[in-house]
């Protein structure tokens, strides 16, 4: 399988797999602020440059965000990158993170908007659900 990476440093690599149409994020270390702005703005760039509409964020060795970070996701980087073409995220988090349930809230608004989102703390069941994605 071929990829096309669009950033690589110590704390992010953000790809491109043209034969899934999926951007990929992998999380190496805690990110926040404008490293992890400017990684995710990559990603939305090469989705729509692409024509890809899957994300694949594996953020298993991420710590929280910043409000100010959160904020920014929700009101600027989601909307934005929904009109790239967006519509289905696989989300690979700490198994804690999904025992709190503190996603639900998030999940339903980006129903709203028209993103499908399932969240994950097995990388490759993350994959296989975006594979039965259109």
């Amino acid at each position: 399988m071929s990829e096309i990476i669009i950033l690589d440093n110590e704390q992010i690599t953000v790809k491109y797999i043209p034969e899934k149409k999926l951007i990929h994020h992998t999380i190496h270390q805690p990110i926040d602020g404008q490293p992890f702005r400017d990684a995710m703005d990559a990603g939305t760039e090469a989705l729509e440059m692409y024509g890809a509409t899957k994300w694949l964020s594996d953020d298993r060795k991420n710590g929280p965000l910043s409000p100010e970070v959160a904020e920014w996701g929700f009101n600027d980087w989601n909307p934005r990158t929904i009109r790239a073409g967006w519509r289905y995220w696989a989300m690979v988090v700490p198994e804690n993170v999904i025992a709190a349930g503190n996603l639900a809230p998030t999940i339903e608004d980006l129903y709203k908007l028209g993103l499908r989102v399932m969240v994950f703390s097995d990388l490759d069941r993350a994959m296989a659900w975006l594979d039965k994605m259109p």
